[in-house]
């Protein structure tokens, strides 16, 4: 069962505060966020440096911890939306206090680079939302699939998701708190204490521009560290924006699905999550059960 807190649910009226905590963001992006969320019936504010430049990032390192504090330690604030990511949620994470946090907990949303606040968030035992982002909110269309599970998860409604059969998934059932994200930020974070609790986790990953190669040992990382030993199931979301290398030998998928099959646990492949329009938002920290059967995948949270 899953320890982990929940915020509380939102209801109409609630005030959403959307941060740039790494890259730096088109405002049109912003505002376009703003009307998305103000048309579920909540209120929307954005942090000082919300649309920052400094160099790559939003704001300098002390801006965008300064940002992030501010919107935990907001008493009215029920939700955290980070607009992007990109790189530079790695300068925050040690520098965070959580005290006035606990008297008045709130979602986190982002998903990517922000991985690595995911990982701060359930390091310090709360759930948050490993979701779509301000781009996302803004080119695509009011009745978005992904946005309006987003909606719903925030207003108390919890999702069960399909996901269509794959030549690669491995049968079986399984049930843990669900943990995850980007392959190479939780890469990044191995050896810290934000490094992912093996034990009871149905384990999500999804990357972007990684070669194949590299994928490979990221994985072998997480395979010689006893994490994929360890996991009662592991979900393979979309790995975008690079090319399959014949030199290798296999295919990634195939990669991943023969480095896993010794373990016998549930593995689904193609799950929708990652750097594509069809992201689907997931509960980090939330209790799930995965079934992986003939005719395709379920993801069902508790």
């Amino acid at each position: 069962m899953s320890t982990f807190q929940f915020p509380p649910i939102l209801k109409s009226g609630d005030k959403v505060t959307i941060i740039s905590p790494a890259g730096k963001i088109d405002k049109n992006f912003l505002n376009g966020a703003k009307k998305t969320i103000e048309s579920w019936g909540l209120k929307v504010a954005f942090s000082k440096h919300a649309a920052g430049e400094n160099g790559r990032f939003s704001g300098s390192t002390k801006q965008r911890i300064a940002d992030l504090q501010s919107a935990m330690d907001d008493e009215e604030t029920k939700a955290i939306l980070c607009s992007r990511g990109g790189y530079g949620a790695i300068h925050l994470i040690d520098q965070i206090s959580f005290t006035k946090f606990l008297e008045h907990p709130k979602w986190l949303l982002g998903y990517s680079d922000i991985t690595l606040l995911h990982g701060l968030f359930q390091q310090k035992g709360f759930a948050s939302i490993h979701s779509l982002m301000a781009r996302h909110l803004t080119v695509e269309p009011s009745d978005d699939p992904c946005s309006m599970h987003l909606k719903n998860i925030l207003f108390g409604e919890l999702p069960v998701y399909k996901s269509p059969k794959h030549t690669r998934n491995i049968k079986g059932k399984a049930e843990g708190v669900l943990r995850g994200g980007n392959l190479s930020v939780l890469y990044g974070m191995r050896g810290t204490p934000f490094d992912i609790p093996a034990e009871g986790t149905i384990l999500f990953l999804e990357d972007i521009g990684e070669r194949p190669y590299h994928i490979d040992r990221m994985m072998h990382n997480l395979k010689l560290g006893g994490i994929l030993e360890k996991i009662s199931g592991l979900i393979i979301g979309q790995f975008t924006e690079y090319d399959e290398d014949p030199s290798m030998g296999k295919e990634v998928y195939e990669m991943i699905a023969d480095l896993v099959k010794p373990y016998g646990y549930p593995v689904c492949f193609d799950f929708p999550v990652g750097h594509i329009a069809n992201n689907v938002p997931l509960i980090c920290g939330g209790e799930v059960e995965l079934i992986v059967e003939d005719n395709g995948a379920e993801l069902i949270f508790k």
